[in-house]
């Protein structure tokens, strides 16, 4: 029997592989981008169909591994064996701003705050990331649901350079 971590391992190098090759079929002589082409002279165009391809492809393979293995598909694709994982760093992005507007003295370097003060911070850092965590897990907005895919090629469509539209949107028809 395979351990489970050697059985992960091999899906993530697959899935990593997928994402090269794909990268490498947006650069090809009938491709988008040439073959030959300084990768300082690409545009955000370009580069958005290289990660558009990289991260597609990911997905893809994360999205077979999760129906061979019978999982959920939405927690396998978020499992990337990173530390932090981009999910978490996510959410801790997100409540930043709400972080910087609390009242604690923000002129003082951190290391200067009194012990209850850092307690506090970092109660109330706590406190705002598992809201910003809980809103996430439960949101009807996954990758692998219709809203979510709906969402993630929007977000490709344009960071590729396209519109902010699904194709299945472009022939929605207009109230009049």
């Amino acid at each position: 029997m395979v351990a489970e971590t050697a059985l992960e391992d091999e899906w993530q190098r697959r899935a990593t592989a997928a994402a090269i090759e794909a990268a490498r079929g947006v650069v090809q002589m009938d491709g988008p981008i040439p073959p030959g082409t300084p990768i300082g002279r690409l545009a955000d165009t370009e580069w958005g169909w290289v990660l558009a391809a990289m991260l597609f492809a990911w997905i893809r393979t994360r999205a077979e591994q999760a129906s061979c293995e019978q999982l959920d598909t939405e927690q396998t694709i978020r499992l990337t064996a990173l530390d932090p994982e981009p999910w978490d760093a996510g959410a801790v992005a997100a409540i930043l701003p709400e972080l910087a507007s609390t009242s604690f003295d923000w002129s003082q370097p951190i290391t200067a705050w009194p012990k209850d003060t850092m307690i506090e911070f970092l109660l109330t850092a706590m406190r705002l990331i598992r809201k910003a965590t809980i809103a996430r897990d439960l949101s009807d907005n996954g990758i692998t649901r219709r809203a979510g895919a709906s969402t993630i090629a929007r977000q490709a469509n344009a960071a590729a350079g396209g519109p902010l539209m699904t194709p299945d949107e472009w022939n929605d028809e207009i109230g009049i």
